[in-house]
């Protein structure tokens, strides 16, 4: 696309913007992928909300609005790093996030993201068939809402947006602070010895996350439910030994702890690898064809100048090494070698990462791409080479003493930056595609992600440290007496733990993750079998199904068949900025933030239950008025999106 020379592009208004919805959205983003493990696409809000401001401001255009967004998506990316941090909590190695050690290595894990993929820019983007869906979505509602007769577009998407902030963000307020919803419902019932749980959730949250994760997503997710509480766990239940003489939710809720997770882990492991498996090829094809390319640059289509990425390359890996060592030093005097080795790990299998995200990216789209897959291969790989130099005398002799405790905290605290690596590596080319087909300027788009991983960093441990100390992660509690029913499930840390600790005790469940193993080759086979009936069973997310708690599974399964619905009723909810994609992006961000809220009374206060104002004796009011809101909500979603659709349509 021409590009004006003359158009206003990477602006200190566009930049401040940037840089105010960066924090919503990692704020956001850090606590859906907490509670849930999965996290939403911002590009697509972030437009339409820089859209209205720069429209309120004047001057504001089409290549301007994309820098806007193009920084802002870098939230939804660094915040995945709410997958590794975690970990360290949940090992007891740490207490809290120290802002100095997470910001350095998510800052720097980030940039480098960013400066992986830009080699790769010319062969995976301007010369590549890859479809990009996220990147050409994006780019298409930049257009929209720079037409002519965007504005009005741009005003129903941002109002519909607001809506669903407004109405998730009330019923949040109502259920975590004042209490007077419960947060769900739950049925538990035996049959013989095996134990039974029946459970869905009324987060608001969720459901926009089952609508944006579709069908085939949210039934994967339902089929994950059904095979840990209706099939593994009363198995389970029936044939494990009782010993603590729990009561029957206790105990299935020990089993599915302790057994059915492993379960899941497995499962996961193998999608995931099978799903990178697929993609070798291409994946090898890319880069290699990114490699030999030696096309001219026109001045419009420069990146950054090999000078300036070799500059913050070294800053960054300066930074990098420094934040290792920050982290070591407590422990140890020997830190030379481990940050030697964690970093020189960074980098090389960093850049491995960076390329095979980047197409992954470009062939299924980001939301798609199984990154999980990549953090799982990645545990097992840093934790193997510690645990080889360890038999070799190489390591401190700290890393061998207390079941290798610091050990494996070093090797999470590597993977947190290689998790935040790859998730802007899996971001960035998406963006870069939206800026070719906006003619934007690429190097000024890099350098707007680049301050985007900044940012983004400069929030992350502040956040971190609000959501535990008010929440608590499961397994893991800041202070005695907080409801364990409200600590945010954390599924990866709790799955990264598990695989370092197990690789370097060598005391994993392997009975179990064999088991799961088995379950996820089933799945893909299914997968494979119903894809040649253009259906599908993601094998990914029936594993996530399995590990994570039953109420977000049923949630997140609501959600998708709204979305069904309204898409068989001929509602725009398959349309990547559909009156649907906005209000279910409203209830993730409106729930999120009010979440993220009440985690700041309640760290300032020391109590979880500091706005409530009824007692445990309401919990069966609070779950008859949670139903009815919540079904409430639901036939709101519903009309709303049907109205806005018929009115978009008269008006076309």
């Amino acid at each position: 696309m021409d590009r004006s020379s003359s158009a206003r592009e990477m602006t200190f208004r566009g930049l401040v913007i940037g840089a105010l919805i960066t924090v919503v959205f990692t704020a956001s983003n850090t606590y859906l992928g907490l509670r849930i493990g999965l996290t939403f696409s911002s590009s697509i809000p972030a437009a339409v909300i820089s859209m209205a401001v720069l429209r309120v401001l004047g001057g504001g255009t089409i290549l301007e609005n994309n820098m806007v967004q193009s920084q802002a998506s870098a939230a939804v990316a660094i915040a995945t790093v709410f997958a590794s941090f975690p970990a360290l909590v949940l090992l007891g190695f740490w207490a809290h996030f120290p802002y100095l050690e997470t910001f350095g290595l998510t800052a720097a894990g980030g940039m480098t993201g960013v400066l992986f993929t830009i080699p790769l820019r010319r062969a995976l983007v301007n010369e590549s068939p890859l479809p990009y869906p996220e990147g050409v979505a994006a780019a298409e509602i930049l257009r929209v809402g720079s037409a002519a007769d965007g504005a009005r577009a741009n005003a129903r998407s941002l109002s519909m947006l607001i809506s669903g902030a407004v109405a998730s963000g009330v019923f949040s307020f109502a259920s975590g602070g004042l209490r007077l919803i419960s947060d769900g419902a739950t049925a538990v019932f035996s049959l013989g010895s095996s134990v039974f749980k029946l459970s869905t959730g009324f987060s608001l949250a969720l459901l926009g996350a089952g609508y944006l994760v579709g069908i085939a997503g949210g039934v994967a997710m339902l089929v994950g439910y059904a095979l840990s509480w209706l099939v593994a766990t009363p198995l389970l239940t029936a044939y494990t030994p009782n010993l603590d003489h729990l009561a029957p939710a206790a105990f299935a809720t020990s089993v599915w702890v302790h057994k059915v997770r492993f379960i899941g882990a497995g499962a996961i492991a193998l999608a995931s690898v099978c799903t990178l498996a697929e993609l070798a090829g291409p994946v090898l094809r890319g880069v290699r064809d990114a490699l030999a390319s030696k096309v001219g640059a026109h001045p419009d289509e420069r990146d950054l100048s090999p000078r300036a990425i070799a500059i913050i390359g070294a800053g960054v890996t300066v930074v990098l090494a420094a934040s290792l060592t920050s982290f070591l030093a407590p422990s140890t005097h020997s830190v030379v070698l481990p940050v030697i080795v964690g970093t020189g790990f960074m980098i090389i299998f960093g850049f491995l990462t960076a390329a095979t995200c980047g197409y992954m990216a470009g062939l299924v789209g980001s939301s798609s791409s199984p990154i999980s897959g990549i953090v799982i291969i990645a545990t097992v790989l840093i934790s193997s080479i510690f645990l080889l130099l360890e038999a070799m005398g190489l390591t401190p002799a700290i890393f061998s003493e207390n079941h290798h405790h610091v050990a494996i905290a070093f090797a999470i605290a590597v993977l947190s930056a290689i998790v935040a690596s790859a998730a802007i590596s899996n971001d960035n080319l998406q963006d870069l595609k939206t800026g070719q087909l906006v003619g934007a300027s690429p190097w000024k788009q890099e350098a707007a992600l680049l301050i985007g991983c900044v940012i983004g960093a400069l929030v992350i441990p502040p956040i971190l440290n609000l959501l535990y100390q008010a929440y608590g992660f499961a397994g893991a509690m800041p202070r005695p007496g907080m409801d364990p029913s409200r600590a945010l499930a954390a599924p990866q840390p709790a799955i990264i733990a598990m695989i370092a600790s197990g690789i370097f005790e060598r005391n994993l469940d392997w009975s179990m993750i064999l088991t799961g193993l088995a379950v996820g080759a089933v799945l893909v086979i299914v997968d494979r079998f119903l894809r040649r009936r253009k259906l599908s069973l993601p094998p990914l997310a029936v594993g996530i199904g399995l590990y994570l708690p039953p109420s977000v599974s049923t949630t997140l399964a609501v959600g998708a068949f709204l979305g069904w619905l309204l898409k068989r009723r001929g509602a725009s909810a398959d349309k990547e900025a559909g009156a649907g994609t906005m209000l279910a992006s409203g209830l993730i961000v409106g729930e999120s933030l009010t979440g993220v809220a009440m985690a700041a009374v309640s760290g300032a206060t020391g109590r979880d239950d500091v706005l409530a104002i009824v007692g445990p004796g309401f919990a069966q009011w609070g779950t008859i008025i949670g139903v009815v809101a919540f079904i409430g909500v639901c036939i709101w979603f519903v009309r709303r999106v049907q109205r806005e659709d018929s009115i978009a349509q008269k008006t076309a």
